[in-house]
C-alpha cells in the first residue's frame, strides 16, 4: 500500500508541474489562442479574461522589458545608419518666424516665404525608399467618414514600402535585429508582417474603414474641421510645393544643426487649420517609419524617449483602442515628434 500510495503521490506532482507549465506564458507570448491549454498569452485574453496568471509579467512586458537606455542606444545606431538622410546641400528651409506657444491658434500668416526653400529631388526621390513613400503618399483620401478602399496594385505598394524600408536597408535590418534579440519577434516574416497591419490595417474615425496609422502619420487627415496627424516631411513639402499648403510659422525648433531636425510648425493646407503639426525634417523615410515603429511596440499610448545625435528626441505614441488586428493587437492611433 505504501509503495502504491508513493507512485500516486509521484503521478500527481508530475501532473501537477505539468499543468503548471501549460498554465504559464512562458515560451508563448504573441500566440494565438490554443484549447489545449487552459489560459492564453496573446493580446486578446485580456478581452476575454482567460489570461495566463503571469501574462503581464512575461508578456505584456515584452516591449517594456526593453529599456530606455536600450531604446536611446538604438535611436543612435539607427540615427549612425540613415545613410539616405538628406544633406544640407539637399535640403534647405527657411523657418522663418518663431510663435509663442499661446499664439499658435491665432491663424495669422507670420511668415511670407515657403517653408522649403529647395529639395533635391533628382538625388533624394530616386532612393528607393523614397520613391517607396510616395507610391504610397497618394493613395488615401484625407476625410475621415469616408472609407478607403485599395487596389491591388495600392496593397502592392504598401507592401514595398515596407519591404524597401525594413528589409533592403542597414537601418531596418538593425531595427529588425533588435526586436529579435529580445523576443519580441520570432522571424521576420512575423515582423513585417505585423508591421503592414499596425500601420496600414484600416480603422473607423468617423464611421467608415477610414483611417489607418500611416494614413494619420504620414498623409495626414482632416477630422472636425481640422487637419489631424500630418507629421511627415516629404508630404509637407510636395503639399507646398504644389499650392495646396502655406506655412504660417513655427513654434519649436530642434537643437540639430544637420538633418535630421525636428520643428513644429503652423500651417493651413487647402482651407484646413493645423495648429501644431511636428516633423521630423531631412530624415529618410525608413527613419521615420523604424522610430516610429519602434515607439509603438515598445513604448504603445507613452512617450518615448530617444536619443540623435546626442540630443534628446521625444515621440509621443497613441493607441487605437476602438478595434483591433490578430489576436487583440492595437492598431497606430497617433505618434508625433517633440523636442524636451
Amino acid at each position: 500500500m505504501k509503495a502504491i500510495a508513493v507512485l500516486v503521490l509521484c503521478a500527481t506532482l508530475f501532473c501537477q508541474g505539468y499543468s503548471n507549465s501549460s498554465d504559464s506564458c512562458q515560451g508563448r507570448c504573441g500566440y494565438g489562442t490554443d484549447s489545449n491549454f487552459s489560459c492564453q498569452c496573446n493580446p486578446a485574453c485580456e478581452r476575454y479574461n482567460d489570461c495566463c496568471s503571469d501574462y503581464i509579467e512575461i508578456c505584456k512586458g515584452a516591449g517594456e522589458a526593453v529599456t530606455d537606455a536600450e531604446i536611446k542606444a538604438l535611436s543612435e545606431k539607427l540615427y549612425a545608419l540613415d545613410s539616405n538622410k538628406a544633406s544640407a546641400s539637399e535640403l534647405i528651409i527657411d523657418i522663418q518666424t518663431l510663435v509663442s506657444n499661446s499664439e499658435t491658434s491665432s491663424q495669422i500668416d507670420r511668415s511670407p516665404k515657403p517653408l522649403f526653400r529647395y529639395v533635391d529631388e533628382n538625388t533624394l526621390f530616386s532612393k528607393p525608399t523614397y520613391a517607396a513613400l510616395l507610391s504610397v503618399l497618394d493613395n488615401y483620401n484625407r476625410m475621415t467618414g469616408v472609407a478607403e478602399d485599395f487596389s491591388s496594385q495600392q496593397l502592392a505598394e504598401q507592401e514595398k514600402f515596407v519591404r524597401e524600408t525594413m528589409s533592403n536597408t542597414d537601418l531596418g535590418r538593425e531595427f529588425f535585429a533588435f526586436l529579435y534579440t529580445k523576443g519580441i519577434y520570432k522571424s521576420e516574416e512575423e515582423f513585417t508582417e505585423d508591421l503592414k497591419m499596425m500601420w496600414f490595417g484600416l480603422y473607423s474615425r468617423n464611421k467608415q474603414l477610414d483611417s489607418s496609422g500611416f494614413e494619420h502619420i504620414f498623409a495626414g487627415e482632416i477630422k472636425g474641421g481640422k487637419v489631424s496627424g500630418f507629421h511627415n516631411w516629404i508630404r509637407f513639402y510636395l503639399t507646398e510645393k504644389s499650392g495646396k499648403l502655406n506655412y504660417y510659422s513655427h513654434s519649436f525648433n530642434g537643437p540639430w544643426t544637420t538633418y535630421p531636425d525636428v520643428l513644429g510648425m503652423q500651417f493651413m493646407w487647402d482651407g484646413y487649420y493645423k495648429q501644431v503639426g511636428s516633423s521630423v525634417i531631412g530624415s529618410s523615410p525608413e527613419f521615420d517609419f523604424a522610430i516610429y515603429s519602434l515607439c509603438y511596440i515598445t513604448r504603445p499610448g507613452k512617450q518615448c524617449h530617444l536619443s540623435v545625435g546626442g540630443k534628446a528626441l521625444i515621440i509621443q505614441t497613441y493607441t487605437w483602442d476602438n478595434s483591433f488586428y490578430g489576436d487583440g493587437k492595437k492598431f497606430i492611433g497617433s505618434a508625433f515628434p517633440s523636442t524636451p
